[in-house]
């Protein structure tokens, strides 16, 4: 049987599209470098393992290795269009990944722990990403060097009240995810890949 066969029950994904993260699956992708590899064939596009190396800095062997894993949980697949070489090329099976519910709270510490190195490096993502934004700002040409932004607010909310205000901001992200330049855009305008980060958090005295 090939490595990366999927069962024939798909993972459960939500309406984004976006694969939800149970506890088998997120140990399957806890790990520093699946989580690189995962981002950057989202991000970058299909690629054969010793591309990932030559993008992550990793060996192909390991790039390898941590693909083959990947494809056992079912992020990863082949790519038949562009397979044709000696070489296998991959690409991510969905656009992003979504926690159950039951992960925030589970008890289980080896879920826990698999929980919070996984959130984890992806902080580290988040600020990786913008700290290159920050650097690079100014080498984009207008408008996207003043398109940006960089904002935070505190608000004083009931746990539903926060709830409610993250599916909003979910809706008007995922209302944006298939536009095009709009209709007063220049013939010649073109969409560049956006990140949106979105963090929102109590703050204050947790036994309140």
């Amino acid at each position: 049987m090939p490595e990366n066969k999927r069962s024939a029950a798909p993972p459960p994904e939500n309406p984004a599209g976006e694969r939800i993260l149970d506890a088998r699956s997120l140990r399957g992708l806890a790990h520093p470098l699946r989580i690189r590899i995962l981002k950057s064939l989202r991000h970058d596009g299909p690629a054969t393992a010793s591309q990932l190396g030559d993008r992550l800095g990793e060996s192909s062997g390991a790039t390898s290795y941590h693909l083959r894993q990947l494809a056992t949980h079912g992020f990863v697949e082949d790519d038949p269009a562009r397979g044709k070489g000696r070489e296998r090329w991959w690409k991510a099976v969905h656009n992003g990944t979504s926690f159950a519910d039951d992960l925030h709270t589970s008890s289980d510490p080896e879920v826990r722990g698999a929980a919070n190195l996984f959130l984890h490096e992806i902080a580290g993502i988040h600020t990786q990403e913008l700290s290159t934004w920050l650097a690079t700002m100014h080498d984009w040409p207008e408008p996207w060097s003043t398109s940006g932004d960089l904002s935070d607010f505190t608000l004083n909310l009931s746990p539903a009240q926060l709830h409610e205000l993250n599916e909003k901001l979910h809706a008007v992200v995922e209302s944006y995810r298939t536009l095009s330049p709009g209709p007063d855009a220049p013939s010649d305008a073109e969409a560049a890949q956006v990140r949106v980060h979105l963090h929102s958090f109590p703050r204050g005295n947790p036994s309140r």
